[in-house]
């Protein structure tokens, strides 16, 4: 099949990688050139493993970029994959979403220069929405689609089909989802959608659920707020195992042995982070606050997660004083295998520290260079060695696999203070350790 794909953020690079992998003639469409040139070079502009390797393989065969909407009326779906950032007020701002629709929408209109005849499935287009909107938003980006189209608006579908893909597996995730969401209420449109799925859907047993575009996305906001508030509250169980001096993991193993609960997401520490669980739970607030609805639930796992970067620095505070010393930050990405960094955990601890005037440096294999954009001030090390060489306390914020091999370079450090926000670094002899649930 075409596809269009607008938007080469995080979310849209990956959708256009996979579509073109599963066999699908794909062109990606974004406003910044920088990004067009990188994707027809065959590489990503973001850190996420097994993308370079598909862009590399179908670049300039069945992918192309461009920065024009001119090939959006032959594709038979268009795929909207824009930001959507947060307001002030937790609320997502559509600015961006609705000027690429109306933009679709126009380029449609255009196409089929003025006409309104042609009733017959190949003179439809899908416009599908894959950005994290709520259901509130799916009316404004329809609309906008439409007002572009103009005369040819009733031959325009709006659909929408949420993404569940996780920063570092992100090609794996699509590859082989725990669920694939179909939103609309047109046949025709739903029978397109499945045939774009269906390469992907012969080689997994995934369920696929079928419903209208507003509960499509709640879908995904329900999914990820779910998972965030999991987390909160093993942190906050964890929280009361550390007061009274039991392992957090060895109860919180148990409990994951319970099939109506599991044991994913349950590993207590330093918090959740990133583009989704914090965007995505702040949305949801937002939205059921402008409903009449006070979500107390979403505002306890908010609160609860907001609290532990500085339960690690009081943890660091009870072994050493920092002002004027150095201390290390281990993990600047707010998850293993990707530089993403928004949200990140390591962003109040760096600036918990440089408010008890420490000396910071910070570490991370791949996520300097974007942390450095927003802490241009500090030190970062090249490895993880030099970072603790010399450091009065060694804050572990990411749990990357390296960090775990980590051990007579604490004998470097000139206080061995190690505060573990992952459970990650082997406590041993000759180290204060301390685990943030244990």
């Amino acid at each position: 099949m075409r596809v269009s794909v607008v938007g080469s953020g995080y979310v849209g690079t990956t959708l256009a990688a996979c579509l073109a992998d599963a066999g699908h003639d794909v062109t990606a469409v974004d406003i910044d050139p920088d990004v067009v040139a990188a994707i027809n070079d065959g590489h990503a502009a973001i850190h996420e493993p097994g993308l370079d390797e598909l862009l590399a393989e179908h670049a300039g065969d069945r992918l192309r970029a461009t920065t024009a909407y001119d090939g959006v009326p032959d594709a038979d779906l268009t795929f909207l994959a824009v930001g959507t950032p947060s307001n002030s007020d937790g609320s997502i701002d559509l600015a961006g979403l609705s000027a690429a629709a109306e933009t679709v929408g126009k380029a449609i209109a255009r196409a089929s220069d003025g006409a309104t005849g042609g009733t017959g499935e190949n003179d439809r287009h899908l416009v599908v929405i894959k950005s994290t909107i709520t259901p509130g938003g799916v009316a404004t980006i329809r609309d906008a689609v439409r007002r572009g189209a103009g005369p040819v608006a009733d031959r325009v579908e709006v659909a929408t089909n949420p993404e569940f893909l996780r920063e570092g597996t992100a090609v794996a995730d699509f590859k082989q989802p725990d669920k694939v969401v179909f939103g609309t209420e047109a046949t025709w449109a739903l029978d397109r959608l499945e045939a774009l799925y269906e390469p992907l859907l012969e080689t997994t047993d995934a369920p696929v659920v079928r419903t209208d575009p507003e509960t499509a996305v709640t879908i995904k906001y329900a999914n990820n707020a779910f998972l965030a508030s999991k987390v909160s509250l093993a942190n906050d169980l964890g929280n009361v195992c550390k007061a009274f001096g039991i392992d957090a993991y060895e109860v919180m193993d148990a409990v994951g042995l319970d099939d109506r609960i599991g044991a994913r997401f349950l590993r207590s520490g330093v918090g959740w982070g990133g583009s989704c669980f914090p965007k995505d739970v702040d949305a949801l607030r937002a939205a059921a606050r402008e409903q009449g609805y006070e979500p107390a639930m979403l505002d306890a796992a908010v609160a609860v997660n907001d609290g532990q970067p500085e339960r690690m620095l009081e943890l660091l505070d009870s072994h050493v004083d920092v002002a004027g010393d150095r201390v290390a930050v281990l993990g600047l990405a707010f998850k293993p295998g990707t530089d993403d960094t928004r949200n990140s955990r390591a962003i109040p601890v760096i600036e918990g520290l440089l408010e008890r005037d420490a000396a910071v440096v910070g570490y991370d294999p791949v996520a300097t260079e974007t942390m450095r954009e927003r802490f241009p001030d500090i030190e970062y090390a090249e490895s993880a060695g030099e970072a603790i060489e010399g450091a009065v306390g060694a804050l572990v914020v990411t749990d990357w696999d390296e960090f775990a091999a980590l051990d007579g370079e604490f004998d470097a450090m000139a206080e061995p203070v190690v505060i573990d926000g992952r459970r990650i670094v082997e406590r041993r002899e000759g180290i204060t350790y301390e685990g943030l649930t244990w």
